[in-house]
């Protein structure tokens, strides 16, 4: 049954492709799910949006390149009651990062960029860099000093979150209160070029050595400059050259055009920290968090990514780069027994994503294989290349992000019967 699938898997994604952007689906006994079992994401969500824990959301899920389920619940904006729709356009935060990743390794491909190059090459402020470090003073207390990095900040340090750069919002430490304390703290500005925000980055402290830890942190915004310096062209008109164009996401970019504002997903006004504002094109194109996209938009990414880099007569990446990106790379050189390794348990991470090492040791289901990243505002995916299964899920609420990503995963593997 499932090599007929595989073979009948090209006629499909052709109907995936769909010119109006519409993700065609199919009967879930198809592609070996139960209907009854998938009837329970509905009950779930639609009794937590009655409880007003999320506004709303949509949910598509695919395998063998057939879309089993797509839903739209709730409301789009639960400001003015608009519902939801499966075109609706939401803020994805660091799902950018994914996308971004792709871009540096198809400009590897080209002979654009090394992962073993230092970024100093391309961006010249990063070639001193210090690390903020507490030393211990009498009676138990201590001060911050800075000391010379050991190591250059490589490219490969970027994709895989080993740079030393941090975010200000995991924890304390010397380079995050000093993060905290800058001018480019704020993860909402915009007013900002990449140029000027990198520049300004690379004044100040390391978390770690480059090299020795994962942090998750402004990596990807740094990276997004690199991109664009090597190929002397802006991130936005990058990432649709080499990826929105070719795989038809129309609706995936920096902002919202006018036309299309009333497709914008909101969250809750109430309790909801202030998200980004995508209603004009921002100055700061950050590869870190900010593009929007739609359900549709990733799924296409994400089935290209299951294609190993190619979806219908496109190719974006290579096999084995798609091989590559989606390894393990972190090595036992490299430390990630912190409180804030965001990829947890039975998890390493590749280039973009994190990539799961073992069936079990995590406490939610997954295949050895499977990849996924997340974002701040509450978008979610997930690819299982053993299961040749994809779930994209999107709402817009910080709060009840993480509890939502987990419950999607039981109900979507306790569905699957073969």
């Amino acid at each position: 049954m499932k090599t007929l699938l595989l073979l009948l898997s090209f006629f499909y994604i052709s109907i995936f492709l769909a010119k109006d952007n519409t993700l065609s689906t199919v009967k879930p006994s198809e592609v070996g799910f139960s209907q009854n079992r998938l009837n329970k994401i509905d009950e779930v969500f639609k009794k937590s949006i009655a409880n007003k824990e999320i506004p709303g959301a949509v949910i598509a899920v695919s395998r063998y390149g057939k879309i089993a389920y797509l839903k739209a619940f709730g409301l789009q904006n639960p400001n003015d009651n608009t519902p939801m729709s499966i075109n609706s356009i939401f803020r994805i935060y660091s799902m950018t990062k994914p996308i971004v990743s792709v871009a540096a390794m198809n400009m590897t491909e080209n002979g654009q960029i090394y992962l073993n190059e230092s970024i100093d090459k391309y961006i010249s402020s990063f070639s001193d860099m210090q690390v903020a470090i507490y030393s211990k003073l009498s009676e138990g207390k201590k001060s911050t000093r800075l000391i010379k990095a050991k190591n250059k900040i490589k490219i490969h340090d970027l994709l895989r979150h080993t740079s030393g750069l941090t975010y200000g919002s995991f924890g304390i430490s010397p380079a995050k209160q000093v993060l905290k304390e800058s001018s480019i703290s704020n993860l909402n500005i915009r007013n900002i070029s990449l140029e000027e925000y990198v520049n300004t980055l690379a004044k100040l402290p390391l978390a770690y050595n480059p090299g020795t830890t994962w942090e998750y942190g402004r990596s990807t915004e740094v990276l997004g400059r690199v991109l664009e310096v090597a190929s002397n062209s802006s991130l936005d008109v990058l990432l649709k050259e080499k990826i929105f164009n070719p795989l038809n996401m129309k609706d995936t970019a920096f902002y919202v055009e006018k036309k299309n504002l009333h497709r914008i997903a909101e969250p809750f006004k109430q309790k909801q920290p202030e998200l980004i504002n995508i209603k004009s094109n921002p100055l700061f194109l950050t590869g870190g968090h900010g593009l929007v996209s739609t359900v549709s938009d990733y799924m296409r990414f994400c089935q290209m990514m299951l294609n190993k880099g190619k979806l219908g007569n496109k190719e974006i990446i290579s096999n084995k780069i798609v091989e590559y990106m989606t390894s393990n790379h972190l090595g036992k050189n490299i430390n990630r027994d912190t409180p804030y390794y965001l990829p947890g348990q039975g998890y390493g991470f590749g280039l973009g994503f994190a990539v799961r090492e073992n069936s079990g040791i995590s406490p939610w289901p997954g295949s050895k294989g499977e990849y996924f990243w997340a974002g701040y505002a509450g978008t979610y995916f997930w690819i299982d290349p053993k299961e040749e299964l994809i779930v994209v899920s999107m709402t817009q609420s910080v709060t009840n992000r993480n509890h939502f990503r987990m419950l999607l995963r039981n109900l979507v593997y306790q569905a699957v019967i073969n």
